[in-house]
């Protein structure tokens, strides 16, 4: 073998070139020397290698190529544990209190005693209208009132004197009612008198527009000098109020969420929302955690029929003001306690509108089972039905896996990772 590692190309040319190989090239003329016989040696030495096991000394194959087993999966059952269902809405936040500042009298701006934006108590004063006006209403109702007491004052007098009189026979009874009817016609004066002093004062009272609620004041829409409309109807818009501290959640349940819940209520393992206020939980826009804490406080009496969903609204303490109206939130639900199965999210896959694990069976055959999820907690994906506590799901490998085909499931562990 040693001089079958020595043999080269060279070498294998002289030898296929050299006509004297007879009977399978075992026999040559001797004349051709040395040279020729170690070439000899050397083909046969290399027809021997290829015929059968190679010069390594290794077998010759006697088959074909080994096929290759069933795909490795792993496999774990789901967890299972007692949890605090949190359900997830999306929804805004509204002012428990919004009010358009309007005013009752027309008049020119006198005086705008806010800055834009700031915080204001009820009672602070916004605007002044130009009181001179109903000043002189004032004085006027004033004085009219008394000239009605002065006349009330006469008829009584001339009532009191007309009575003796009457008793006596000096007076007729049709004169005596004359000056009781004057009478009562000057008390009469005298009340619409105090009513119309009443308004005059109501009025210039009126010209001191004030904050009818605490909170933020939006900024001014008329300016000083301005002519506004006061009143009932057709009003000038001054500016407006929304308050900050407490200050609702609105948003909007699915009717499958609603159902849940009046289910879960008659079944004595929640209270509804209507009854009682169930904690909630808020995280903002840049927020992760859900740390604002609240409590619901209503629930429509109706579902829209357009959308399908009912709206429910939470209050929250907002001692920082940080909360503002019209801000985007994530809602967080108390949905009851209960035993439930958990799986990683990335052991789901979707058929169209469908949500499908895949489980794997004593067999080792890939089944796909229907799956109704419900929200992530613990990091780990709640599974409503579709799934027994002693399936097999395959949580890693789900690439190789194919509904009725056989693989080799491997155990492996589902464990909850602690998120807020």
């Amino acid at each position: 073998m040693g001089i079958c590692s020595m043999s080269s190309p060279k070498v294998l040319g002289d030898l296929a070139s050299h006509s004297a190989v007879q009977n399978s090239g075992c026999a040559v003329r001797a004349s051709r020397g040395g040279t020729l016989g170690r070439a000899l040696v050397c083909v046969v030495g290399i027809l021997g290698c290829l015929g059968t096991a190679g010069c390594d000394g290794s077998k010759p194959a006697t088959g074909a190529a080994s096929t290759k087993g069933p795909p490795a999966v792993t496999v774990a059952r789901p967890l299972q544990q007692k949890i605090n269902e949190w359900d997830d809405f999306t929804g805004r936040f509204v002012a428990v209190e919004t009010v358009e500042v309007r005013s009752r009298v027309s008049g020119f701006i006198d005086k705008i005693h806010f800055t834009d934006g700031q915080l204001v108590k009820e009672g602070d004063v916004l605007f002044t209208i130009d009181p001179r006006p109903y000043k002189i209403s004032v004085d006027q109702a004033q004085a009219e009132l008394t000239r009605a007491q002065a006349k009330l004052k006469l008829a009584e007098d001339d009532v009191t004197r007309a009575t003796p009189l009457v008793r006596s026979g000096t007076l007729t009874g049709r004169e005596f009612d004359t000056r009781q009817s004057s009478q009562a016609d000057a008390a009469g004066a005298v009340a619409s008198n105090e009513a119309a002093l009443a308004q005059a004062q109501l009025n210039l009272e009126w010209t001191q527009v004030r904050a009818p609620i605490a909170g933020r004041v939006s900024d001014r829409r008329v300016d000083v000098g301005n002519l506004i409309t006061g009143g009932t109807s057709g009003t000038t818009l001054l500016t407006a109020i929304v308050s900050l501290d407490p200050i609702h959640f609105v948003f909007d349940a699915s009717e499958a969420d609603f159902l849940r819940y009046t289910r879960l209520a008659s079944a004595g393992g929640r209270a509804s929302s209507r009854d009682v206020p169930n904690p909630v939980k808020v995280a903002l826009s840049d927020e992760t955690d859900f740390k604002h804490d609240g409590r619901m406080n209503f629930v429509d009496n109706s579902l829209n029929a357009k959308t399908g969903t009912i709206r429910g609204r939470a209050i929250f303490d907002n001692k920082d003001q940080v909360l503002t109206p019209g801000m985007f939130g994530r809602l967080r639900l108390f949905g009851g306690s209960g035993e439930a199965l958990l799986v990683p999210d990335s052991a789901i896959s979707s058929d169209q509108a469908r949500k499908v694990v895949f489980a794997v069976s004593a067999d080792g055959t890939v089944g796909a089972k229907l799956v109704t999820l419900g929200p992530i907690i613990d990091g780990l994906r709640v599974i409503r039905s579709g799934l027994d506590p002693n399936d097999r799901i395959i949580i890693n490998g789900l690439q190789r896996a194919r509904p009725g085909q056989n693989v080799t499931p491997e155990d492996g562990k589902i464990e909850a990772i602690a998120v807020r």
